[in-house]
């Protein structure tokens, strides 16, 4: 049974590091929350978006209007609780109308501890983050007073330079079966804040997971024998999480590796490349990529906030490949919005990866077709070994 609407009222006040002020009505917990101020574009998928441990350190507006229609349930969570620190909306649903809410947005909210403000104009914050970029924020029910808590949003640590995968990596390994009686391969997933949706499609695709923490080591990894690696999604900056780059740069060549988001962005590095940080990121589910192989546009979901350099990955040997240190290395997806590296594809060794999620939930569904890419590496790397 649904339990009845929280319902709080009491004055909020959200403000922005350049001392922009936003005043609106305090739903979910009460209290001071601080991080970087974000924007998502998806018309659907709060619950996804709110459990995505991608969203660590960061508070999330959603420029939909009306957020919490259809509640929260228990098999949609991409994690084990909500991982925002915050949460802005224009309207929070008073009262959710599905099938399958267990509870809602407000309950959700209040019992994770997490501070949301709503009666915000969306339009005008998102307009202002893309005009100045992302930047730190915090919310607050204690301190109505701009000039009052403008110092505690500033002494906040900034995204640059935070290794937040440590905080959101699970803390002992764990397995997970393949589904459908149709176990193919053995994989090890390395946790940087691994979606569930994704370790779902592995194991549709035949796979038997291990997953294991975000420290773990190529010689702890090759000690278990995998046919293939998985390196996930997480927050922070890509460039202060050295071990997991390390990592990726041992397994190179070693066996088939395959990342998404914060993993593509570790593989650059592994490869010899940098990243750097985005004006305002890329955080909806409606991202046009071009897949450069056969010129078809994917639309897509993306939660990303860095990116791959391009010109830092090595000598240029045409248009869309590298010299690198590990070989030729080709940019395979583009983002059409602004040109932003959004797939790498090793030549030289067997390993490739994508800055979007395929595995997004509720969707779209379009680029699922790189779980099959996958294992299809791992099968001709076992037929060579």
């Amino acid at each position: 049974m649904i339990p009845a609407p929280r319902s709080d009222g009491s004055p909020a006040l959200l403000l922005l590091e350049d001392g922009t002020a936003f005043r609106g009505t305090a739903f979910g917990a009460a209290g001071s929350t601080f991080g970087e101020a974000v924007f998502n574009t998806g018309m659907s998928g709060y619950q996804e978006v709110l459990t995505d441990p991608s969203y660590a350190g960061q508070i999330v507006a959603m420029t939909a209007p009306h957020v919490g229609n259809y509640g929260m349930n228990d098999e949609d969570a991409e994690s084990d609780r909500i991982q925002v620190e915050g949460f802005v909306v224009r309207e929070a649903a008073r009262r959710p109308s599905n099938w399958r809410a267990r509870t809602d947005l407000r309950s959700a909210l209040h019992a994770a501890g997490v501070v949301g403000i709503e009666g915000v104009d969306t339009r005008e914050l998102t307009r202002h983050l893309r005009d100045q970029g992302a930047m730190r924020c915090g919310i607050t029910t204690d301190v109505l007073d701009p000039d009052a808590f403008l110092g505690q949003v500033t002494d906040s640590p900034r995204m640059q330079g935070r290794d937040l995968a440590r905080d959101v990596t699970t803390t002992e390994p764990y397995e997970v079966a393949a589904t459908g009686g149709s176990r193919r391969f053995r994989v090890v997933a390395v946790d940087y804040g691994i979606k569930r949706n994704i370790l779902r499609l592995l194991a549709a695709s035949g796979c038997d997971v291990t997953v294991l923490p975000a420290q773990a080591t190529a010689d702890e990894i090759r000690e278990l024998g995998p046919d293939g690696v998985f390196l996930s999604n997480g927050p922070g900056d890509p460039a202060a999480v050295t071990y997991g780059i390390e990592t990726a740069t041992q397994l190179l060549g070693a066996v088939p590796v395959f990342g998404i988001c914060l993993g593509s962005q570790l593989l650059g590095h592994a490869i010899g490349g940098d990243t750097y940080k985005l004006r305002f990121g890329h955080r909806g589910a409606n991202q046009p990529v071009l897949r450069r192989e056969d010129g078809v546009v994917e639309i897509t979901s993306h939660n990303h906030g860095f990116a791959v350099r391009a010109d830092s990955l090595g000598d240029q040997i045409d248009q869309h490949t590298f010299d690198t240190r590990a070989g030729k290395v080709r940019i395979s997806h583009v983002n059409l919005n602004d040109d932003v590296v959004e797939g790498l594809e090793c030549l030289d060794v067997p390993a490739f990866s994508v800055q979007y999620h395929p595995e997004a939930a509720p969707g779209p569904h379009d680029a699922r077709y790189l779980f099959d890419r996958f294992t299809d590496l791992m099968s001709r790397a076992t037929a060579t070994a």
